[in-house]
This record gives structure tokens, C-alpha cells and sequence, in this order.
């Protein structure tokens, strides 16, 4: 259980994956979470089983009023916000001479403007209320390129910039962390739509770790005192070079 005073936390893509796995982590550690993604079926059957601390809600993170949309809804429930984890992505892997601009443009829509879209939602009121907390989930990708990534890590690294121009911004009572996941089970690798980057895929994920262990970083990181600022964490499988 929670040694802390429950938090009023927002989850982006929270429907499957690394966000189920946080929203569903945090809601049983007792914060209250308000969780987004666009199936809202998913949402609702996690609510079911997080013995209320969870509030589904459609969102789409492309769509910025979705997002000040999001934020309201939390003040409107708890009067506050305490921390906002942008996990939602898509990674849908291509070599650039694959020109699957239609699938570039919306790693960028999703992975780029979401996360901006977020943080213009929620920094005002982390601002007013002297205090907040953002969460990025990016990836190692952010870090490293491989065949296959370009675009995609280009948007990781975009992540990784973003929030770190954010922590250097930000007033000290808002907090900022980014969390590198290296391979986790999840549908992300469901979107790739080109035969040889998805057959790569499968050898990457042999040693897969679960979503619970970004999960756990992610809790440990919102869990620290205030006067603690966890500002990055790397989590790879241990196989994983």
C-alpha cells in the first residue's frame, strides 16, 4: 500500500500496455487515478477492477481540447492535480525508403504533439497550485537508432528533449521525470505494417519484460518526497544490450 497521501494522477493510453500497467499500479496503491485512452471498453472493465480509484475517460491525445478536456475533468472530481503520465505512442517501425509518410505523421501526431498537448493542459494548473508532477514515458529508443527506428526514435528523442527543457523551466515544486523503457510486452509492435521491420521485431522481443516494471519506476518516481526529483530512469530487460 501507499505510504503517501493518495494523488490525484492522469494516465494518457492507458487502455493497454505500459499504461494499464501504471493506471491499474497507482490505483491500487490508493491514488486516484483518471485514466484516458480512445477504448474506452478497456478503461471501463480496468475500472472494474480497481475497487473505485479509477475514473475511465475517452481521450484522444491528437485532439488538444481532449486533453483540457482530461485535465477538467480530474479537477472537477479531486479539485486537483497532482501528476500526469504521458504514456500514450505508437511505433509503427519502417525504413525510411519505405516512405510510410501517412504512418511517420502519426508517430509524430501521437508521440510529439500529445505530449505537448498534455503539458499545455496541465502546467497551468501545476503552476497555480504550487506543485505537480509530469511523467514522459519515452523509450530507449530515445537513446540509441537502429535500422527500422528512425522516425520513431526521432519522436523519443523528441520526448526526451521536451521534458527535459520542461524540468530546466519548470519552477522546483513541479516535478519532472522521463521513463526509458527498453522491450516490454505490448500491441505497440502490432502496428508495424512492413514485413521486414515487423519479422526484426519478433527476435528484439524474445526478452520482453512485463509493463509492471515500467509501472514500478513509474510509482517509485511519484512516491519520492517532494523535495525529490527522480528525473530519468532507464529500465531495460536484463538481456538487453
Amino acid at each position: 500500500m501507499n505510504t503517501t497521501a493518495p494523488k490525484t494522477v492522469l494516465v494518457t493510453g492507458a487502455s493497454s500496455g505500459i499504461g494499464e500497467a501504471v493506471a491499474a499500479r497507482l490505483a491500487e496503491a490508493g491514488h486516484h487515478v483518471v485514466a484516458g485512452a480512445r477504448r474506452l471498453d478497456r478503461l471501463e472493465a480496468l475500472a472494474e477492477r480497481t475497487d473505485g480509484h479509477l475514473h475511465p475517460v475517452r481521450l484522444d491525445v491528437t485532439d488538444r481540447e481532449d486533453l483540457t478536456a482530461f485535465v477538467a475533468t480530474a479537477l472537477d472530481l479531486t479539485g486537483r492535480v497532482d501528476v500526469l503520465v504521458s504514456n500514450a505512442g505508437v511505433m509503427p517501425l519502417s525504413r525510411l525508403d519505405s516512405l510510410l509518410v501517412d504512418e511517420w505523421d502519426r508517430m509524430i501526431d501521437v508521440n510529439v504533439r500529445g505530449l505537448l498537448h498534455g503539458i499545455a493542459a496541465a502546467l497551468p494548473h501545476f503552476t497555480a497550485q504550487g506543485s505537480g508532477h509530469f511523467v514522459t514515458i519515452a523509450s530507449v529508443g530515445a537513446h540509441e537508432v537502429v535500422p527500422t527506428g528512425a522516425v520513431y526514435s526521432g519522436t523519443k528523442y523528441a520526448q526526451w528533449a521536451i521534458t527535459e527543457g520542461l524540468r530546466q523551466e519548470s519552477d522546483p515544486s513541479i516535478r519532472v521525470t522521463t521513463v526509458s523503457p527498453g522491450v516490454v510486452t505490448s500491441e505497440l509492435a502490432d502496428s508495424i505494417t512492413e514485413p521486414g521491420a515487423a519479422e526484426a521485431m519478433v527476435a528484439y522481443r524474445a526478452h520482453a519484460i512485463s509493463p509492471d516494471a515500467i509501472a514500478r519506476a513509474v510509482a517509485y518516481a511519484v512516491d519520492q518526497p517532494a523535495d525529490v526529483d527522480v528525473n530519468e530512469i532507464v529500465v531495460r530487460p536484463a538481456r538487453q544490450r
